[in-house]
C-alpha cells in the first residue's frame, strides 16, 4: 500500500482535535467521580452518542465493509447483532444495572450475591474481555497507519498506544464522554459522505459488470499486488499473470503464495481469492451457500453479538453516568438509532470494493477496503480528500473504543479489592492495561478484525450475560452457581479457541461451532449456572429481597442505594423518599 498525505492529515487532525477536546474537558475533573463517572450529569443523547463512539470500533469501521467484500450478504449478520444488543441491554440489563448503583460488573456481582472471590473473578475475566477486545484494535490500528504513513506495522501499533494513552491520561470520563461523542459524530460523517460520493461516482460511471453473474470479480486495470503475509488463494477461473518478470499461468485449483511475492495481472483477469473468500460473486450475493456449516455460524455469530454487548465491560460502566434506570434505558434506546444509522454504509463500501479493489481478495487485506475505495475510484484530489475522511474516521474509532476499554480495565483493578489490598495510581494501571495488549499486538498481523472481535464477543456472552439476566430476574441465583457457569462458559470458548488454532478451518460443522462457539458455550453456560444454583439455593443471600426491589422499583420512588459496593466512585446522595443515608 502507498504512503497518502491527505490520509496522514486527516489521522493528524482528528488526533489532534481528541487532544484539545479532551484537555479542555478535563479542566473540570478533580474527584474520583469525575474520573470514572463524570458526575452521573451525562444527558441522555449526549451520552448515546458516547457509547455509540465507543462501541464503533475497527471491526464497525473497516471491519464490517472487509467481511462484506470478501463473504457477500452472509456477512450482514455482523453489524445486524452488534445493533440489536443494545435491543437485549435495553430490555433486560440498562435500567435495573443503573439502579444497581454498581459502577462495574464486579461491582454489581458482590453487591448482588455477597461474595468477594466472585468479584475477583469478574475482574480476571473483565481483563480477559478488555484484552480480547483491544488487541485487534491495536493491530488494525497500527495496519492503517503503516499502510497511511509507510511506518513497519510494530511501529504502527506503539505509536497508536502512545496516542490513547495520551487521551486517557490527559483527561477524566467528564473529558473522554466530550470526546467519545464528538468522535461518533465524526465516524458517521466520515462513512456517510465517502459512501453518498462514491456510490454517485459509480452510478455516473461505466458500465459495471453486475454483481450477480456466476463468474469470479475481474481486475478493472491492469493491476500489481505485493502479497505481504503468506496466503492461499483459489482460482476458478484459467487466469495469466506475471509473478517475478515471468508469466504464469494458473489453473484451476489452491495455490500457496508466500510472503514478499510480486504478481501483475492484466485488465480483464479473473481475481483469485484467498480461500476463506466468496470466489464467484453470484455466491458472494446469495446467502447460505455453506449449508448446515453457515447456518451454524450465522445463529453462533447473533447469539454473540445479540447477548455478548450487555457484558462488554467499556459499554455498562457508561450507563453509571445517567442519573436515572429510566435514564439509561432512554440512552439505550438512541444508541440503538445512532448505530442503525451507521452500519448502513459500510456495506456499501464493500459492494463497490469488490468491483474496484478486488486486489484485496488476493492479499487478504480486506479490512483495508474503507482506505483504499476512494484512491480506486477517484485518482484525483477529490478522491484524496475522501480517503482523509475515512481515515480520519478510522482514528477515531481507534481511540474512542480503546480509551473506553482502557479505562474500563483501570477502573476494575483500580479497586482495593482486585489487587488484594492494595491501591495504585488509576494513571499508572491505564498505562498497565494499554501496554499489555500492545506487546501481546506486536507479533502477530490479523485482518479479519470482525472476526478477532466476534470471539470477546462469545467471551462476553458465555461469562457475564447469564450472571446479569440471571442475577436480575430471578431470586435463586448463588455465588456458587454464577462462579462454575462463568468457569465453565469461558473456559469452552478458550477451548474453542485452541481447537480452531491447531485445527484450522476442517469445513465440518464442528470446526464452524469451533471457530464461532457461541451457540454451544452460552446455552451450556446458562443451565450450569441454573442447575448449580439450584443445587446451593440454601446459600441464597440473605438480603436478596431488598436488592431485588432496589433494581426494579421505579425510579421515582427513590430505592437508588448510592452505598452498594465500597469500590464504587464517590458521588453525591441521590434524594428520594426510601433512600438509605449514612
Amino acid at each position: 500500500m502507498v504512503s497518502n498525505a491527505w490520509s496522514l492529515f486527516g489521522v493528524v487532525l482528528i488526533v489532534l482535535a481528541t487532544f484539545a477536546i479532551g484537555i479542555w474537558g478535563s479542566r473540570s475533573a478533580h474527584t474520583t467521580s469525575d474520573f470514572t463517572a463524570a458526575r452521573k450529569l451525562v444527558r441522555e443523547e449526549r451520552n448515546a452518542a458516547a457509547i455509540s463512539g465507543e462501541f464503533l470500533s475497527a471491526a464497525s469501521f473497516l471491519g464490517v465493509a472487509g467481511l462484506v467484500l470478501k463473504e457477500g450478504v452472509d456477512a450482514l449478520w455482523y453489524p445486524i447483532g452488534f445493533a440489536a444488543g443494545y435491543l437485549a441491554l435495553m430490555l433486560f440489563v440498562a435500567a435495573p444495572m443503573r439502579r444497581s448503583g454498581a459502577y462495574t460488573l464486579p461491582d454489581f456481582a458482590e453487591a448482588r450475591l455477597d461474595s468477594l472471590r466472585l468479584r475477583w473473578l469478574c475482574t480476571v475475566l473483565v481483563v480477559v474481555i478488555g484484552l480480547l477486545y483491544l488487541v485487534p484494535q491495536l493491530q488494525v490500528a497500527g495496519l492503517t497507519l503503516a499502510a497511511i504513513v509507510g511506518f513497519p506495522y510494530q511501529v504502527g501499533v506503539l505509536a497508536v498506544a502512545v496516542m490513547v494513552l495520551t487521551c486517557v491520561a490527559t483527561g477524566a470520563l467528564r473529558a473522554v464522554t466530550l470526546v467519545q461523542a464528538f468522535q461518533y459524530w465524526v465516524e458517521l460523517f466520515a462513512i456517510t459522505v465517502p459512501a453518498f460520493a462514491l456510490f454517485l461516482v459509480f452510478l455516473g460511471g461505466d458500465r459495471q459488470p453486475g454483481l450477480d453473474q456466476p463468474l469470479p470479480p475481474v481486475f478493472q486495470r491492469d493491476t500489481m499486488v505485493r502479497i505481504d503475509t503468506d496466503v492461499r488463494l483459489r482460482v476458478t477461473a484459467p487466469v495469466w499473470l506475471t509473478e517475478g518478470g515471468d508469466t504464469v499461468y494458473l489453473q484451476p485449483g489452491e495455490y500457496s503464495m508466500r510472503e514478499g511475492t510480486e504478481l501483475r495481472f492484466p485488465a480483464g483477469a479473473a481475481v483469485p481469492v484467498v480461500v476463506d473468500a466468496e470466489p464467484d460473486n453470484a455466491s458472494w450475493l446469495r446467502p447460505g451457500n455453506d449449508g448446515i456449516s453457515g447456518l451454524l455460524e450465522t445463529y453462533s455469530v447473533l447469539v454473540a453479538t445479540f447477548l455478548g454487548t450487555m457484558g462488554l465491560p467499556h459499554v455498562l460502566a457508561r450507563f453509571y453516568t445517567n442519573p436515572s434506570g429510566t435514564g439509561a434505558r432512554r440512552t439505550t434506546f438512541y444508541v440503538l438509532a445512532m448505530l442503525g444509522a451507521f452500519y448502513l454504509f459500510p456495506t456499501i463500501f464493500g459492494l463497490l470494493s469488490r468491483l474496484f479493489v478486488p486486489q484485496l481478495l488476493v492479499t487478504g487485506e480486506a479490512d483495508a477496503a474503507v482506505l483504499l475505495l476512494p484512491h480506486a475510484m477517484l485518482g484525483n484530489w477529490v478522491g484524496g480528500l475522501l480517503a482523509a475522511i475515512t481515515a480520519a474516521g478510522a482514528f477515531a474509532a481507534f481511540l474512542s473504543t480503546s480509551s473506553g476499554l482502557v479505562i474500563s480495565v483501570a477502573g476494575v483493578l483500580s479497586s482495593r479489592d482486585a489487587l488484594g489490598g492494595w491501591t495504585l495510581d488509576f494513571r499508572l494501571l491505564a498505562v498497565l492495561a494499554c501496554l499489555v495488549p500492545a506487546l501481546l499486538a506486536l507479533p502477530t498481523e490479523n485482518y479479519d478484525v470482525t472476526r478477532s472481535v466476534g470471539l470477546a464477543f462469545a467471551m462476553s456472552a458465555s461469562t457475564f450475560c447469564p450472571v446479569l439476566v440471571l442475577g436480575i430476574w430471578w431470586r435463586g441465583l448463588t455465588a456458587a452457581g454464577a462462579a462454575c457457569g462463568m468457569v465453565v462458559g469461558g473456559s469452552l470458548v478458550l477451548v474453542a479457541v485452541v481447537v480452531t488454532h491447531v485445527a484450522g478451518d476442517a469445513g465440518t460443522w464442528w470446526a464452524t461451532l469451533a471457530g464461532q462457539p457461541a451457540l454451544v458455550t452460552v446455552p451450556i453456560a446458562f443451565a450450569v449456572t441454573y442447575v448449580v444454583s439450584l443445587a446451593t439455593k440454601a446459600r441464597v443471600p440473605a438480603g436478596v429481597g431488598r436488592v431485588m426491589l432496589r433494581l426494579h422499583a421505579p425510579d421515582r420512588l427513590g430505592f437508588l442505594d448510592t452505598r452498594l459496593s465500597a469500590s464504587a466512585p464517590e458521588q453525591r446522595p441521590t434524594r428520594g423518599r426510601h433512600e438509605r443515608r449514612t
